[in-house]
C-alpha cells in the first residue's frame, strides 16, 4: 500500500479536498507553479531543522499546496516524523525535499483528475 492509500485511512487527513476554487487557481497558474509553490513552501516552512511555529506553519486553506500538505501529512515535522518516518531536529536533505513534494504533487494530480 503506498503512502497516499495509508493516509486514505485516516477519517483526519481523508476529510481534505480541493474545491472547485483551488481547482480553478490549479487551472490558471498550471502545474509547474503548483510544483515551485510546492517545492518553495516545503523548503522555507518544513526543511529548517527547527521550523519557526512547527505545528502551526502551514494555514488549512487559502493554495492547494497548502489543503495537500495536510491531506498528505507533510504540514509539518510531527506529521511527517509520525507518517512518512523522517526524524524531527535536523534540515530535510534534498532527497527528502523532493520525497515531499512528490507525495503533495501526486495527491494534488489524483484530485485535479477527480
Amino acid at each position: 500500500m503506498d503512502i497516499l492509500d495509508r493516509l486514505k485511512q485516516s477519517k483526519f487527513r481523508a476529510k481534505f479536498k480541493l474545491r472547485a476554487k483551488e481547482l480553478e487557481y490549479i487551472k490558471e497558474k498550471g502545474m509547474d507553479k503548483i510544483y515551485s509553490h510546492a517545492c518553495d513552501f516545503i523548503r522555507d516552512r518544513i526543511a529548517p531543522g527547527e521550523p519557526v511555529n512547527d505545528g502551526r506553519q502551514t494555514p488549512m486553506r487559502g493554495h492547494p499546496v497548502f489543503i495537500a500538505q495536510h491531506a498528505t501529512a507533510t504540514c509539518c515535522r510531527g506529521c511527517i516524523e509520525k507518517w512518512h518516518k523522517i526524524p524531527k531536529g535536523r534540515e530535510l536533505t534534498q532527497q527528502e525535499q523532493e520525497y515531499l513534494v512528490s507525495v503533495i504533487m501526486e495527491w494534488i494530480k489524483r484530485q485535479v483528475v477527480l
